[in-house]
């Protein structure tokens, strides 16, 4: 029975002793911190990603907006194959994004001796042309009477390569106006 008891105090002992040679090894620290961050690492690396290409898409658009209205506005008159090209040049803005959900509309705006604005003549790009003769508004600081203004309305569908589960496809639009250059209007002409 003594020895015995020798024995469970013995076995007792070693368990103790191995407890604590277990609470003093760190060596799989690491290994279990790295794995327990791993998951939050890799989803701010995607996160940003994500962020860093939808602003990257935002400024596209501004820049296509900006681009159509500038070339419109260098010229006093302007026909189909330039509209085309001018309409076309929009989608090398873009790149390296795909333009399969790019609209681009450009408008020409009267606005007459009352302050009331109405097409003159209006382009596009994947979207629907404004009415000519329709009445727009514009904003109040560029409501001169007697002039003539470049609309450039750019509108383009987002979707995020990773994200598109949590927040599904963005519609990120811009629009500038820009009074011509050469002229007091740009006529449009089909030849």
């Amino acid at each position: 029975m003594i020895r015995a008891m020798k024995l469970l105090k013995k076995f007792k002992q070693d368990i103790l002793d191995c407890l604590a040679q277990l609470r003093s090894d760190e060596r799989g620290v690491s290994a279990v911190e790295f794995a327990l961050l791993l998951p939050l690492m890799v989803a701010l690396y995607l996160g940003t990603v994500e962020i860093s290409q939808a602003i990257s898409a935002d400024r596209k658009v501004t820049l296509t907006s900006r681009t159509v209205a500038d070339l419109i506005s260098q010229v006093s008159s302007i026909n189909n194959a330039g509209m085309t090209d001018v309409l076309n040049a929009s989608s090398s803005v873009m790149a390296p994004f795909k333009t399969t959900t790019l609209k681009v509309v450009v408008t020409c705006v009267s606005i007459d001796a009352n302050g009331k604005a109405t097409v003159t003549w209006s382009d596009t790009f994947n979207g629907t042309a404004r009415s000519v003769g329709s009445t727009v508004t514009v904003p109040t600081a560029l409501n001169i009477a007697n002039s003539t203004l470049i609309w450039s309305e750019v509108s383009y569908v987002y979707t995020p390569a990773i994200g598109y589960i949590i927040t599904g496809s963005m519609t990120l639009k811009d629009q500038l106006y820009m009074a011509p250059r050469l002229s007091t209007s740009v006529s449009r002409t089909a030849t």
